[in-house]
């Protein structure tokens, strides 16, 4: 009876606070375990504080300044043009600081659910249409640059943003056919879907930088930027597409039949019917494949091609700063943590919009 009347809520929420938080982070033998864990991991962090922020070094006349302890930021600041943009003209990088901020724009337009369908098609084409002239040049009174000298932030989100949105058609097309009726069609899929999964990324990355030009014909030619874009954009398709692939699972086969018996023909039935319910149940998945694509971006640099990483890579090997490979990585992996926790909370906010409407 004692036991009854110490919890319930009326006399729980008079206890003293102290006993409140006890209870909370003590209550049973687990929580006391992961407190005292998490407590330890704390501790351990606390030199990293110190050197990261206490005993920095945020601005320094000339780089000897920072050789007496403590992270020196000012490296960052010194190289930070070098980071994002990699080897782009420095007298043109307004440019591709132009390209960074139209994607983000295109970003956030296409997380507006009210823009989904032919517009926001024609905007994305509109805006990938202009970011290439202004990253490549050669009209509208720009000077050319060649790919070889792209590099930096618009680099890496060129390859993200491209590579997703070219793979989910692919996707969907490998989704249908290997859950449909046609054998050749679904043992096409089938093969294409496995042998790319069975792959590592880096194995494409090299096929496509080193062995696809030598089975081109001689008066071929493809940038090996655009190559590595292909690799991206067949490795996100192959995981897309079983991704959609269970979203076409759950759905129940009673409401493709009922389309059948009305008459509505097949593709009117996937693009109106089955798709958008399939990829609502597979939100998720989706968000964490996004966030895997953008992260192997970073992949691109074993093939040559000067994403952030690799101009990260270049700005710390400068033999006048002392050491500021920790600082350059940290300062990448900053930015790489806001992109995939931007996409996380949104597929959060829209995965909360579609439960309270299917609620409603």
């Amino acid at each position: 009876m004692q036991s009854t009347v110490m919890t319930s809520p009326h006399l729980r929420r008079k206890s003293p606070l102290v006993l409140r938080i006890a209870k909370a982070f003590f209550g049973d033998l687990l929580g006391a375990c992961l407190t005292l864990l998490s407590v330890g991991i704390l501790l351990a962090l606390v030199p990293a504080f110190k050197w990261a922020f206490i005993d920095a070094h945020w601005y320094v006349a000339t780089p000897q300044g920072c050789f007496s302890g403590g992270a020196c930021w000012a490296f960052i600041g010194s190289k930070l043009r070098l980071i994002l943009f990699g080897l782009y003209p420095p007298e043109e990088q307004w440019r591709a600081a132009l390209v960074v901020g139209v994607i983000l724009i295109m970003v956030l337009l296409t997380a507006w659910p009210r823009l989904w369908g032919a517009r926001l098609l024609a905007l994305w084409a509109v805006g990938i249409a202009l970011m290439l002239v202004l990253m490549a040049g050669g009209i509208a009174g720009l000077p050319p640059v060649p790919t070889s000298k792209w590099g930096g932030l618009p680099v890496t989100l060129l390859l993200a943003t491209l590579s997703l949105g070219m793979a989910f058609p692919f996707a969907v097309i490998l989704a249908l056919a290997r859950r449909g009726s046609l054998p050749i069609a679904r043992a096409i899929a089938i093969f294409l879907i496995e042998i790319v999964r069975g792959l590592p990324l880096v194995g494409l990355l090299f096929v496509a930088a080193i062995l696809l030009p030598l089975f081109l014909p001689a008066d071929w030619t493809i940038d090996k930027l655009g190559r590595t874009l292909a690799a991206l954009t067949i490795f996100a398709a192959a995981y897309l597409a079983e991704v959609v692939r269970g979203g076409l699972q759950g759905l129940p086969s009673g409401q493709i039949e009922a389309a059948q018996a009305l008459g509505i023909p097949y593709w009117k039935t996937v693009w109106h019917i089955v798709l958008p319910q399939a990829i609502q149940k597979v939100i998720p998945p989706l968000t964490n494949t996004a966030i895997v694509m953008v992260k192997n971006t970073s992949l691109v640099l074993i093939v040559g091609v000067f994403d952030m990483l690799s101009a990260a890579r270049s700005a710390a090997t400068d033999p006048a700063w002392p050491a500021p490979s920790k600082e350059a990585y940290l300062f990448v992996a900053a930015i790489y943590l806001v992109i995939c926790y931007g996409i996380s909370l949104y597929s959060r906010h829209l995965e909360a919009g579609i439960n309270a409407r299917n609620r409603s």
